[in-house]
């Protein structure tokens, strides 16, 4: 094998590889958002959830995707466990698509649709056309790089060392093993399986040896959903163990039957005899959907084995976010995009509510003349300040890899919020650190002052709970948001009046008029910041809204 066969080969491979990837995303960004809507709500039975799994995956072609965003779901409990082993099944019988659009040898044709698809994204403007574009360009340069690989590896055949190499795989343990380990580090199973079919098309591997290639081609794609586990709640890592053991059963199974039954290799090569391509495709499929039927009746058990790997702690730490350890190394990889939002949205809901808890507690410590609460206010005020940083952080990689128009509009809207939030969360270490001067000073508040100083507390925490819960009539809501806010300032203005009262009447010394106009500062600030989180909430309503319709 030449210099020029190796170019040949390693081209086709990058040609391969970057088509199912662009199929891939076009597929997901012209359906991706509304696949999760669909895994979310129609899983209630396990017939329903192996046909949703099996659909979106043959629509997004990618079980991995399909398994990281069920991982995605159970750790954020939108589904159960027991629903996603239902998914789970099905992904695996979905993922057989692709080996079977290969296995239609549509090569000749294969530069045509990859120019149609081209043509459709430079020359047209409309971006659901450019989605489809996408998906027919991945398609058409998928094939193409799939001849080059064929082309190279024609040569190999004269090669005694590969030919040896190839001969191994014919023991299982060996082929089992091989698959597994090529597919974990491609992390594609049907990428891994198209190149399996261009080894076979080459005439380099003969079908019983391939066969043992591709069960090990089925352990090898957990890998990806193993990754997207790691930092994920006791549930969701479950999620993956269900996935492994899926595949572990179905090859222990078929790698038994074919050592005693050699005749059903020879079966499912009549079926398509000159075609290795297809026996290959067929068998996987075959591989899957036997497997899901055989495992249908104890998908319950599957769970409770899970349960019985992974049992539940008794004291789970959570860190800082719901999902922190993924989500601090902003590990993005294929087929994410769909629970983007929904992990930002968890974040925030985080950021939030330790905003809202210090800026109670800042209150209380000022109208109380309380520092012993001080150090806790200082600690919740560093995690605010180190999610802030890791959700911005975050965004700035996730938006590299989003092209949803959707996406990237409610994730614009959530950095703005969690950029008030941070910024309410220093105003209230703005506060707490009052209680600081008010010892030093001995400062005296008079009832009147202690009074405005509890309705600040109460106003602040209704406007913020207010601007976090959406309503059903938008248009109410950010008017109501709008009020409080006017009411806030409305109060800053007679506060402000009441206390200059008060410094005419002698009742303030200079470091208490002090002290409290800079409180009322701080309050009317965080009266803005919470107007501007309910204005991005509002903006992502109408996102969602105008592109649905």
């Amino acid at each position: 094998m030449g210099i020029t066969e190796i170019l040949g080969l390693l081209g086709g491979l990058a040609l391969f590889l970057y088509g199912m990837q662009m199929m891939s995303n076009g597929l997901e960004d012209a359906a991706g958002n509304k696949m999760k809507k669909i895994l979310e709500k129609l899983t209630s039975n396990r017939f329903l959830g192996v046909l949703v799994g099996a659909g979106i995956t043959a629509v997004i072609q990618s079980s991995s995707a399909t398994t990281v965003m069920v991982v995605g779901f159970v750790n954020s409990a939108m589904i159960t466990l027991r629903q996603a082993v239902w998914i789970i099944m099905g992904a695996n019988i979905g993922t057989t698509i692709t080996g079977q659009l290969i296995a239609l040898d549509i090569g000749l044709i294969a530069p045509l649709i990859a120019f149609l698809g081209v043509a459709s994204i430079v020359f047209l403007k409309n971006e659901k056309i450019h989605h489809y574009g996408k998906i027919a360009a991945g398609l058409g340069i998928l094939f193409i790089g799939m001849g080059m690989m064929s082309d190279a590896m024609v040569p190999l055949r004269e090669s005694q060392m590969f030919i040896d190499l190839m001969t191994k795989f014919s023991n299982p343990l060996l082929g089992i093993a091989a698959g597994a380990i090529f597919t974990a580090v491609i992390q594609s199973s049907s990428a891994s399986v198209g190149i399996l079919q261009a080894l076979a098309v080459a005439g380099l591997i003969d079908f019983r040896a391939a066969v043992f290639v591709l069960f090990g081609q089925n352990i090898g794609t957990c890998i990806t959903a193993l990754l997207a586990a790691i930092g994920t709640n006791r549930a969701a890592k479950r999620t993956t163990v269900i996935h492994l053991s899926f595949n572990l059963i179905g090859t222990a199974i078929f790698t038994t039957v074919c050592l005693l039954m050699p005749s059903v290799t020879d079966i499912v090569a009549s079926f398509t005899p000159d075609n290795m391509s297809a026996q290959i495709a067929n068998m996987h499929t075959i591989f899957n959907v036997t497997t899901t039927l055989l495992l249908l009746p104890f998908g319950a058990y599957l769970a409770k084995f899970a349960e019985k790997i992974l049992p539940d702690r008794k004291a789970e730490l959570s860190g800082i976010g719901a999902i922190n350890e993924e989500f601090r190394r902003g590990n993005i990889r294929l087929g994410e995009a769909a629970i983007h939002t929904d992990v930002l949205k968890q974040e925030i809901d985080n950021i939030i509510s330790l905003t809202n808890e210090n800026l109670n507690k800042a209150y209380t410590a000022v109208i109380n003349k309380n520092a012993k609460s001080l150090d806790t206010i200082a600690d919740r005020e560093e995690k605010i300040d180190v999610l802030n940083k890791e959700i911005s952080q975050y965004i700035s990689k996730i938006l590299v890899h989003i092209s949803d128009k959707k996406n990237v509009a409610d994730i614009e809207q959530y950095l703005l919020i969690t950029g008030n939030a941070e910024r309410i969360g220093d105003h209230a270490i703005n506060i707490a650190n009052y209680v600081k001067s008010i010892e030093k000073y001995n400062i005296e508040f008079s009832d009147g002052a202690r009074d405005e100083i509890a309705k600040m507390q109460e106003i602040s925490n209704l406007a913020l709970n207010k601007a976090v819960t959406p309503q059903e009539d938008r248009a109410l809501w950010i008017k109501e948001v709008e009020e409080l806010e006017q009411e806030i300032d409305n109060m800053t203005d007679g506060y402000r009046a009441q206390h200059l009262a008060r410094m005419h009447e002698g009742k303030c010394n200079e470091e208490a008029c002090i002290l409290y106009s800079e409180l009322l500062t701080d309050f009317e600030r965080i009266g803005d910041h919470i107007l501007n989180i309910a204005q991005a909430n509002v903006k992502i309503y109408n996102i969602n809204r105008k592109l649905h319709r």
